[in-house]
């Protein structure tokens, strides 16, 4: 049963490094997305008008 016990350690722990590498990896893209909107304000104005269009002719 010993191995049974590792593995499970080793899953929980590949587990919540998968989730801090993910939730780092999504904190870069919000840094590079509000990045590039510093860099390009007309292209990330349209783009918020662009979602602001598809959000009011979404039906639920």
């Amino acid at each position: 049963m010993p191995d049974s016990e590792q593995s499970n350690r080793t899953d929980l722990e590949s587990d919540a490094q998968r989730r801090r590498r993910r939730a780092q990896f999504l904190r870069e893209l919000k840094e590079a997305r509000e990045l590039r909107d510093r860099v390009q304000p007309r292209r990330a104005k349209t783009a918020r008008l662009r979602h602001a269009m598809r959000m009011r002719t979404f039906r639920w």
